[in-house]
């Protein structure tokens, strides 16, 4: 197992997940992904204590490979309702 780069998948979805347009497409991540306050917003660096506070996400594949589908899911829905919202702008949704 690459911990390293789990840590950094994991804090790398929950930063996209946290500027999703759609508060309830954000409520299936909080429920389904990372729990609020489990990664501080906009923390993508990796610290000595991350394997540790993060192994919930990161030692299992199984838990790893469904956060990884639940962020897919997240990202299909919040295309079609809403997109993402970062710095005062808004992508572009799915309009057909």
């Amino acid at each position: 197992m690459n911990t390293e780069e789990r840590i950094k998948m994991v804090k790398a979805m929950e930063f996209i997940c946290r500027n999703l347009n759609d508060e309830e497409i954000m409520m299936i991540w909080l429920t389904d992904g990372v729990a609020d306050g489990d990664i501080e917003y906009a923390d993508l660096s990796v610290k000595e204590t991350d394997a540790e506070d993060l192994a919930y996400y990161i030692e299992d594949d199984d838990a790893f490979a469904d956060l990884m589908d639940t962020f897919l899911f997240v990202m299909k829905k919040a295309h079609r309702s809403g997109g993402l919202y970062c710095d005062n702008v808004v992508s572009r949704e799915e309009t057909a």
